[in-house]
């Protein structure tokens, strides 16, 4: 991978951490996800005037995407719900890359070297070793079941977008194109349902929240903008390995903003999430 891209990708994993953050920290998870989600659409509209429309051969891929990330954020929404966000963020965001390398060699003939898989299998083992929790004399994540659940639901979910739009976006003609269409048409039916079940609820949050929406839509937007990007430069299976070191910030964002503790173990899982960028870095 190319300086500039991981670079690039880095960024992506600090946004993406960020906008993480603002939906945990909030009072109500489900409508700060929904407005973070309107507002990341609402910022991509004035670009529909800009790109071209995505190639034909696209758009059955703009469309799984949007199904797949409608799952994405019910479960995200009821892991925070109910587990930390230490707890669940790195087991959503650790697993996801070494399905979405399984799902490469399978879907996209993509077979990582094999440092490559040494950097992948690093980070998420670092990436999980940030979710263990001390019980006793062992690490286990005991009394956390429903979040687990929902956070390894969400990595398999994660995963299978991740290929989605990999491949939407090469097929594309211009990246920029799928990604803009993307957020703008993602928007729309999470936006739809918050209406028919919350809908006073909804636009009380669109409006007084407005700012929150709109800077947390653009973190969103511009990380996985970033990612798409950087998709159809690199190999899909080692980007989302990189983007994944967005547990990093996470973590850091969890101890010092929500007050969540960190441990050693949690630290030499960052300590192996480091390694394994360098891995990856190297290939």
């Amino acid at each position: 991978m190319s300086l500039e891209i991981t670079l690039a990708v880095l960024l992506a994993a600090l946004l993406h951490a960020s906008w993480n953050a603002m939906i945990k920290g909030g009072s109500d998870v489900l409508l700060d996800t929904a407005t973070i989600v309107a507002g990341a659409g609402l910022i991509a509209v004035p670009f529909l005037f800009i790109v071209p429309l995505p190639a034909p051969a696209s758009w059955p891929y703009i469309l799984g995407s949007i199904a797949t990330h409608l799952a994405y954020y019910f479960l995200m929404v009821n892991a925070y719900r109910t587990g930390e966000l230490s707890l669940v963020y790195p087991l959503m965001r650790g697993v996801a890359p070494l399905i979405t390398a399984v799902l490469g060699i399978v879907w996209l003939r993509e077979l990582p070297a094999p440092l490559s898989w040494v950097g992948m299998l690093l980070i998420s083992i670092g990436v999980i070793a940030l979710a263990l929790r001390p019980t006793g004399n062992a690490p286990v994540l005991s009394g956390h079941g429903r979040a687990v659940t929902f956070a390894l639901g969400n990595a398999a979910v994660i995963a299978i977008y991740t290929i989605i739009d990999g491949t939407g976006a090469r097929l594309a003609g211009n990246p920029w194109s799928y990604i803009v269409w993307l957020f703008v048409l993602d928007a729309l039916p999470f936006s739809i349902y918050m209406l028919a079940t919350r809908k006073r609820q909804f636009i009380v949050a669109l409006v007084e929240r407005r700012r929150h929406g709109l800077i947390g839509g653009a973190l969103s937007a511009g990380a996985y903008a970033i990612s798409v990007w950087a998709m159809t430069k690199a190999p899909v299976a080692l980007v989302a390995s990189l983007r994944e070191t967005s547990v990093l910030f996470a973590t850091l964002i969890g101890a010092r903003l929500l007050k969540e503790r960190l441990t050693p173990r949690r630290w030499a899982g960052v300590g192996a999430v480091l390694i394994g960028v360098v891995a990856l870095r190297a290939t």
